[in-house]
Order: structure tokens, then C-alpha cells, then sequence
């Protein structure tokens, strides 16, 4: 529903005629909101991601595929890519996935803040 909206609005600001989306492909899994970061100790989060998978009724896995911004105490800034494969029961719904990331130069050395987790692609496999 966000996604439609999103679309929506984007067609109704740009204001310069008729513009065509293609919608998300009915075999789709998607995410079920943002990603939610857990903060476990100085350099050590978990990334979970709710995966929307309605389409998989025999049930499917895939991975997402995401990256991560982050930056120490002593002001290093990285941007690394990440992976965490995911499973859908069949029969369910929806499933989690959850990475565990340690971030740091340094084990320990710093206190590192999550900036940014942005997903760049999900996979399907049935």
C-alpha cells in the first residue's frame, strides 16, 4: 500500500502529463516496513527485516540484499554490503530475517552508530 501511494504521489507532483508505473510483480516478497536496527553493545546490532510473502503459498526463500552506513567514535565513516537469506513456510504469510553485524575497525574500539540501512534487492527462489 505505501509502495502505491508512493507512486501516486510522485505522479501527481511531477505534473507534467500522464506517467506510467509498472506495478510490483504479483510473485513479488516484499518488505513489511523499514528495517529495525537493535543496538547489543558498542559495535554489535542486529538488522531485522519483516518480509511480506503472501505469494508463496507452497512456500519460497530468497535473500536481501542490503547496505549499511555506518560510523565510529572516532569518525570513520564505511558503507559495506550485506546479505541475509530468508525462508517463508508454507502456508505463513509473512517471515523475519535477521542479521547479526559486528561494525568496526577495530573489535571493540570504538562506539559505532547505524546512519543508514537501505535494501537494494530481494531475491525468490521457489
Amino acid at each position: 500500500m505505501k509502495l502505491q501511494s508512493m507512486f501516486l504521489m510522485i505522479a501527481v507532483t511531477a505534473g507534467t502529463g500522464p506517467v506510467a508505473f509498472a506495478a510490483p510483480p504479483e510473485s513479488a516478497v516484499m518488505l513489511t516496513g523499514d528495517p529495525v536496527v537493535m543496538r547489543l553493545s558498542k559495535d554489535e546490532f542486529r538488522i531485522a527485516f519483516g518480509l511480506e510473502g503472501r505469494s508463496c503459498k507452497q512456500g519460497c526463500n530468497g535473500s536481501v540484499r542490503y547496505r549499511v552506513d555506518w560510523k565510529a567514535s572516532d569518525g570513520t565513516f564505511r558503507t559495506e554490503r550485506k546479505e541475509v537469506h530468508y525462508t517463508v513456510s508454507p502456508g505463513a504469510a509473512r517471515t523475519i530475517a535477521v542479521d547479526r553485524q559486528y561494525l568496526d575497525t577495530a573489535e571493540g574500539a570504538h562506539t559505532v552508530d547505524i546512519v543508514n540501512v537501505k535494501v537494494d534487492t530481494i531475491t525468490r527462489r521457489d
